[in-house]
């Protein structure tokens, strides 16, 4: 009934593909680290989470006098792209994004000009210094915490009286999903969504659960339809805050639905000329943005 296979989609997604080598085995030592902070380190140039960008659309960076008094430096890792051998890094602002991800029309526009290297980069940057700006106590006993290991784990200060818990930084897992039936395929616009824009259906993993079973769950939960024969496609990183979108296809039973309309303002299925259409522009709906996984699994479906 269940089908996790390797991906059939090759190419990289958006924000994947960081051109940058994460360098593990230096995070963990202290020296080793201390002796890549110098004039040749780089740091991104962020307001708050937002990025810079230069009059080629290019990610802007400084140098780490750059950084604001006291402020935690995350290492992303290192940059050999010019044959030389330069750290980089990022600062963590005063606080993490807690708005909704569709809230800054700004920022979209932005990541659609980004290259590739530069929108990977981005995007593990955004959730790392996020993630920092989003867990200063500790979740154990509640004390400060500080970074450790170059930003890649924030431990519970002793010093300050904290238990010494250690925290790394979490990625959520996501499925999101086509289910077809009868050569067309559902899709659905979820609450709060501007009027016409629908995706592929998505939900979190839950503890105890498969992707599979969650594919089936998620589905059957927002639309009432039971799924079988369920496929793994594809995966995206997705720093909103942090997330890893597990992309999916199924086969559906039926079409019936009964929609969870907490959730969702409408599903409706569409079949491959209307989906064709819309990916051009000129359909019943608009379709996701190209850096979106549901694009991609959506044109993944018309070449099958």
């Amino acid at each position: 009934m269940w089908s996790l296979a390797k991906p059939v989609i090759e190419a990289p997604l958006a924000f994947s593909g960081s051109p940058l080598d994460r360098a593990d085995n230096i995070r963990a030592d202290r020296d080793a680290l201390g002796a890549l902070m110098n004039w040749k380190a780089r740091l991104l140039a962020l307001d708050g989470l937002t990025p810079s960008q230069d009059e080629n659309g290019r990610l802007v960076w400084g140098s780490l006098a750059d950084a604001p008094e006291e402020a935690e430096l995350v290492f992303l890792g290192l940059d050999r792209s010019d044959g030389s051998e330069r750290a980089c890094f990022a600062a963590v602002p005063d606080r993490g994004d807690a708005s909704p991800r569709m809230a800054n029309p700004q920022l979209w526009a932005l990541m659609a000009s980004l290259e590739p290297g530069d929108l990977a980069l981005y995007g593990g940057a955004r959730s790392i210094v996020d993630w920092h700006a989003r867990h200063r106590f500790c979740a154990q006993c509640g004390g400060p915490t500080v970074m450790a290991k170059g930003g890649w784990q924030r431990s519970c200060d002793k010093d300050q009286g904290g238990c010494g818990a250690q925290h790394f930084p979490r990625t959520d897992p996501v499925t999101i999903m086509l289910a077809e039936y009868d050569g067309k395929l559902m899709l659905g616009r979820g609450k709060g969504w501007p009027e016409g824009s629908f995706s592929a259906l998505a939900g979190f993993v839950e503890p105890g659960e498969t992707i599979e079973e969650a594919v089936a769950r998620e589905v059957f939960e927002e639309s009432g339809v039971r799924v079988r024969d369920v496929s793994y496609i594809a995966s995206q990183p997705w720093p909103f805050p942090s997330q890893l979108m597990i992309g999916c296809h199924s086969h559906a039973d039926d079409d019936a639905l009964t929609i969870d309309e907490t959730e969702m303002a409408e599903i409706k299925w569409f079949t491959r000329e209307e989906v064709t259409a819309s990916l051009e522009g000129d359909g019943p709906f608009r379709a996701p943005p190209r850096y979106a996984i549901a694009h991609t699994l959506m044109t993944w479906w018309l070449e099958q």
